[in-house]
C-alpha cells in the first residue's frame, strides 16, 4: 500500500482531509510542547516568587524584588499592593467611605486571579476541538475514499482482491490518521486540566494568604 498514491490519484476532498489531519497532528504536538513548558515554568516561577515574598522583611522589599517578575504570584502581589496603596491614598474620600479595605482588596485580587486563571485555560478549547472532531474527519475521508475506490472499480469492470484491497486500504488510513491526531489531543487535554486545577488551587491559597497579610500589615513600610 503506497500512501503517496492517495495524494497523486485522490481527489481534492480526500487530499484535503489528509492535509487537515496532518496539520491537526502537528499543531497538537506543538501545543503540547508549548503548554507543557508553560505549565512547568509557571509552577517554578510561582514557587520562587512566593519564597521571595515570604522571606522579605518589608513590603517595599517585596515590591523591589518582584518589580519585573511575570509569575502569576508576582502579578497578584503587585496588584494587591497597588490596590492597597490606592485605597490608602483615598481613604478619606468617597472611595474609602464607599467600601472597606477588605472589600476593596478582595475585588482587586479576585479580578487578577480570574485573569491568571483565564490565561491558564488558553488553548484548551483547541485541544478539545481536535480531540472531538479529528476522528470524524478521518472517518469522512475513509467513507469518501471507499466510495471513489468502488466507483473506479466499477468503471474498470474488474473485481478482485488486488483491485479492491489497495484503494480501500489507503482510504482506511484516513481513520487511523484521525485517531492519531485525536488521541494525543484528548490525553493532553486531560493532563492540562489536571495541571490547571493544581495551579489554580495553589493560586487560591496564596491569594487568601496575601489578602490576610495585606489587611494585617498593609499599613507598614510606607504602603499608604
Amino acid at each position: 500500500m503506497n500512501l503517496m498514491l492517495t495524494f497523486q490519484q485522490g481527489d481534492a476532498i480526500l487530499v484535503s482531509v489528509f492535509l487537515i489531519l496532518i496539520a491537526m497532528s502537528i499543531l497538537t504536538w506543538y501545543f503540547i510542547a508549548l503548554r507543557g513548558w508553560r505549565a512547568w515554568q509557571v509552577r517554578r516561577d510561582n514557587r520562587a516568587s512566593e519564597a521571595t515574598l515570604w522571606a522579605a522583611a518589608s513590603w517595599t522589599e517585596v515590591e523591589t524584588a518582584l518589580q519585573h517578575n511575570e509569575a502569576p504570584v508576582a502579578r497578584l502581589t503587585q496588584d494587591g499592593l497597588g490596590a492597597l496603596r490606592q485605597y490608602r491614598q483615598h481613604s478619606t474620600s468617597s472611595l474609602g467611605q464607599s467600601c472597606s479595605l477588605d472589600e476593596y482588596l478582595t475585588r482587586a485580587l479576585r479580578k487578577r486571579l480570574a485573569q491568571e486563571q483565564q490565561q491558564l485555560e488558553g488553548g484548551m478549547t483547541f485541544l478539545a476541538t481536535i480531540g472531538s472532531t479529528a476522528p470524524f474527519i478521518g472517518l469522512f475521508g475513509t467513507v469518501w475514499g471507499i466510495y471513489h475506490a468502488l466507483v473506479n472499480i466499477g468503471t474498470q469492470g474488474q473485481v478482485s482482491i488486488a483491485t479492491v484491497a489497495g484503494p480501500i486500504g489507503e482510504a482506511l488510513v484516513a481513520t487511523a490518521a484521525g485517531l492519531a491526531a485525536a488521541i494525543p489531543a484528548v490525553m493532553a487535554y486531560n493532563t492540562f486540566v489536571r495541571l490547571n486545577r493544581v495551579i489554580n488551587q495553589d493560586l487560591d491559597h496564596f491569594t487568601h494568604d496575601l489578602h490576610a497579610q495585606l489587611l494585617t500589615r498593609g499599613g507598614e513600610d510606607g504602603v499608604r
